[in-house]
């Protein structure tokens, strides 16, 4: 209990705080923005594709 006291209460521990919620805001980012390109690169590819044909 002592640790979630000073995790949330001195200096350090909500730098720590922040440091945590910033590396899982940035890590949730790039996941959606990758998972969307590598979707559309995928379309453009098919819709070549469809083209050739």
């Amino acid at each position: 209990m002592a640790a979630l006291r000073e995790l949330f209460t001195t200096d350090v521990g909500l730098m720590s705080v922040a440091g945590f919620a910033f590396m899982l805001g940035m890590g949730a980012f790039f996941l959606r923005y990758f998972l969307k390109h590598i979707r559309e690169d995928g379309e453009r590819a098919n819709a070549a594709a469809a083209a050739k044909r």
